[in-house]
């Protein structure tokens, strides 16, 4: 009885780890139906990301797909940078250098007064990389 009773914390570990598991293969599903009409496109846990000629399109991932779409028109943009943590708004980062550590965003700054828009990235490599080719896709089309 003694030795079930240990293994009792075990089993309950294993099947929240199948509930979360199966919870996050739902929503890799739900983007993977939302990213068929994208000639690029990206997931994780933060948000997708999906271009098609000159516009992109991003937002939140969800088991029901993707929630609180956002999109505009590379066209509609001044510039892309990347940024690293919450504090260095003003300060853009190198794509080629980037630092190791911090939460990085892609900054869409569009024309105008209208205030500019971050799309948040899991690792900083991948968001440099999406950044440098949107930034050089934008500057293509002007």
């Amino acid at each position: 009885m003694e030795r079930g009773l240990l293994w009792l914390p075990l089993l309950a570990g294993f099947i929240g780890l199948a509930w979360a598991g199966w919870h996050e293969w739902r929503k890799v599903e739900a983007y993977q139906r939302w990213a068929e009409g994208f000639d690029q496109s990206k997931y994780d846990i933060y948000a997708v990301l999906g271009q098609k000629e000159d516009r992109i399109t991003w937002g939140k991932p969800t088991r029901q797909g993707v929630i609180n779409p956002e999109s505009i028109s590379l066209r509609e943009l001044v510039g892309i940078t990347l940024q690293v943590g919450d504090d260095n708004v003003d300060r853009p980062v190198d794509w080629d250098n980037p630092p190791t550590k911090g939460k990085p965003y892609l900054i869409l700054k569009p024309q105008g007064d209208r205030p500019p828009m971050a799309i948040p990235f899991t690792e900083i490599p991948l968001a440099a990389q999406w950044g440098k080719y949107l930034e050089r896709l934008r500057v293509s089309l002007h």
